[in-house]
This record gives structure tokens, sequence and C-alpha cells, in this order.
């Protein structure tokens, strides 16, 4: 069942129109969850799924994710940049696969193209009742 799940997620993502270029003054990616569904064998647990569109050079904010949260997330298009946690910096490419776990400061989420858009689906195991699931860092 979980295979049959995972693939339906995965086409879903790869049917979202892709990511569109940004002009220079506006390079913050695009966050759409696309899908929440409780886990019936882990009661007070649920998958959510994220679709994060960058444009050329388009990023996202150091951040943290909802204290319960595990996230795995795919790289559907492009490259991404990526620093989470003591790891060092790495770019992901498309069908590579990172992993944040619980509390993970993500300081780096970034297009590694300036020219390409990209996007990854981040799929999140998260406490059903935490529905926020980005916290920016504080500047």
């Amino acid at each position: 069942m979980f295979t049959r799940v995972a693939g339906m997620i995965l086409a879903a993502a790869l049917m979202a129109a892709p990511a569109s270029a940004q002009d220079g003054a506006d390079r913050e990616a695009k966050i759409t969850q696309i899908f929440a569904h409780t886990l019936p064998n882990l009661p007070g647990k649920s998958v959510k799924g994220v679709l994060v569109e960058y444009g050329p050079g388009g990023h996202s904010a150091a951040h943290t994710h909802a204290p319960s949260a595990f996230i795995a997330a795919t790289v559907l298009d492009g490259a991404i940049r990526s620093k989470v946690g003591d790891a060092p910096e790495a770019v992901y490419r498309k069908g590579d696969t990172f992993f944040e776990t619980p509390g993970a400061h993500h300081a780096v989420s970034a297009n590694a193209s300036a020219t390409a858009p990209a996007r990854l689906l981040a799929v999140f195991v998260v406490n059903t009742d935490e529905t926020v699931l980005t916290i920016p860092d504080r500047e």
C-alpha cells in the first residue's frame, strides 16, 4: 500500500506546473502543500507533501520545520543547493533525495542554477496537529 501511495504522490508532483522564471526582485521559492493524509497505523501522525518550486537563482530563507517533522526531499527537476544541520552544503540533482531530522536547521535551500528552474517534493511525517510546517529564522 505504501508503494502505491508513494507512486500517486510522485505522479501528482510531476504533473504540477514547473517553476516559472522570476524577476530579480522576487526570487523566493513557491511552496505549495499538495497532499495531507493521516496515517491510520500511526495514531496522531500524518504524511504531508510539499512542492517547492525555485525560479532561476531562487531560494528559501533559512528555516526549521515543525518540531516532530521527519522529511524526505526528492529533487524532481534541476539541481538544489542544501545545507541541513552540521552536514556540509551539497548539490542534489534530479532524482536525488536528502533527509531532514526533527529540529534540524535548514541554513541553505536554493536553486543551484541562475538560468534554469528547479523543483523538489518534500514529504513530511509529522504530528497531525502541527499545521505550521516551516518556521523561518528570525532576522
